[in-house]
């Protein structure tokens, strides 16, 4: 039976119940579902269905239960574990750099100069890092510029005087040395290895006390960022290739060591190249495997020897030099190697090493390969033809 026979029967029930109330008279006894032994059945069977109703509403409501509490569950041990792995991260992240404090800080040495002029001037401060036991320590050049003493003084608090080594202006490095022994050393790493995003932490130590020193800490921002200082005597323009990190590079860490995750320097802090640069906010590095070249150099010569043709030139753009492109000599460096072999303003260099090259950036890193003495073949490009010139390479001169 349908729902709407069901209606239809409810309602004739009904009107059966009101007429015969008011005739007085009872007429249930002639309907048949009202006799006691169908009555029953049909009690029993709403019962059953009551109950089956019931069972299935609790059930449900069981379930539904079971299920909201377990999500409830999940959805808690999902957020403990978030936060738990949150909390973690900031636990490795802290104890990281406590750890690689903790092991390189001994390594970084206070560096205090006197300099002399006219008058004298107050004691200057920086860092420096022993990177050989028997006293040998790489800082910046800019820290003991000009000076007249060099005092270094040690995580043991014990003060030694330092003589210099050799100095190279142009990146702005230089090695000291004092007179000691079994010193604890610096591991310098590959940078090479080094990516955009990782962990960077600039230690220094200007004071040279332990647990005194200077400690920021930041990402590796960018790596061979191009840098250009100019030099205010001689004007020429020099392209450093340095780490950027948004690690605060100051007088405190300059000198200092730039280090990876695992306790390793991979770059040594320079304030002056982050002054001279137009990005605020970030400290700039000497990578360890540019710095170990240079320290090479300096340790065997006194000073850094960088292969140079002998000019001063711009990029020539193709606009309005006929399609041309390369390094448009400006001044040429009387004695240079470019001065013997004819050079001359005005002329553009389009090729060297039988390499194309369209700016001193380009014609600088093909010289690296090169030895100073050493001829290397030009084409340059002049009054509209073109010659091949040989040109003897001299050596690159720091303006200190």
């Amino acid at each position: 039976m349908d729902n709407k026979d069901n209606y239809k029967f409810n309602e004739e029930i009904r009107d059966a119940l009101w007429k015969n109330a008011e005739r007085g008279q009872d007429i249930f006894g002639e309907i048949k579902f009202r006799k006691n032994n169908k009555r029953n059945y049909f009690k029993m069977f709403l019962k059953v269905i009551l109950f089956m109703l019931i069972a299935a509403l609790s059930g449900g409501i069981t379930a539904n239960y079971v299920i909201s509490k377990d999500k409830l569950q999940e959805n808690i041990s999902g957020d403990l574990t978030q936060s738990k792995l949150e909390v973690n991260n900031k636990d490795i992240y802290s104890n990281s750099i406590s750890e690689v404090t903790r092991k390189v800080s001994p390594t970084v040495v206070g560096i205090i100069v006197k300099t002399s002029g006219v008058e004298e001037t107050p004691e200057v401060s920086g860092s420096g890092i022993i990177f050989k036991s028997e006293g040998f320590i790489i800082t910046n050049y800019h820290v003991i510029e000009n000076a007249t003493e060099i005092e270094v003084k040690l995580s043991n608090y014990k003060v030694l005087k330092a003589k210099v080594i050799g100095t190279d202006a142009i990146s702005d490095l230089a090695v000291i040395k004092i007179e000691a022994s079994n010193l604890p050393v610096a591991k310098l790493g590959d940078s090479s290895k080094v990516n955009v995003g990782d962990l960077a932490i600039a230690i220094g130590n200007p004071l040279g006390e332990q647990f005194s020193g200077v400690v920021t800490a930041g990402i590796i921002s960018a790596l061979d960022r191009k840098v250009n200082i100019v030099d205010k005597k001689t004007g020429e323009q020099t392209i450093y290739k340095v780490i950027q990190t948004d690690a605060t590079i100051n007088e405190g860490n300059s000198g200092g060591a730039l280090c990876n995750i695992n306790g390793e320097v991979i770059g040594i802090n320079s304030l002056k190249i982050g002054s001279a640069s137009e990005t605020s906010g970030m400290g700039f590095a000497i990578n360890t495997n540019v710095a170990k070249e240079i320290i090479s150099d300096l340790m065997t010569y006194g000073k850094v020897i960088r292969p140079a043709i002998g000019i001063y030139g711009v990029a020539a753009i193709s606009v309005g030099n006929n399609g041309i492109e390369g390094v448009y000599v400006q001044e040429v460096v009387s004695g240079s190697g470019a001065y013997k072999a004819g050079i001359m303003p005005t002329d553009i260099i389009t090729q060297i090493g039988g390499v194309a090259v369209k700016n001193m950036e380009e014609l600088s890193n093909i010289l690296d390969k090169y030895k100073v003495a050493k001829s290397v073949n030009c084409k340059v490009q002049r009054n509209g033809k073109y010659k091949d010139i040989s040109i003897i390479l001299s050596e690159l001169k720091a303006t200190n």
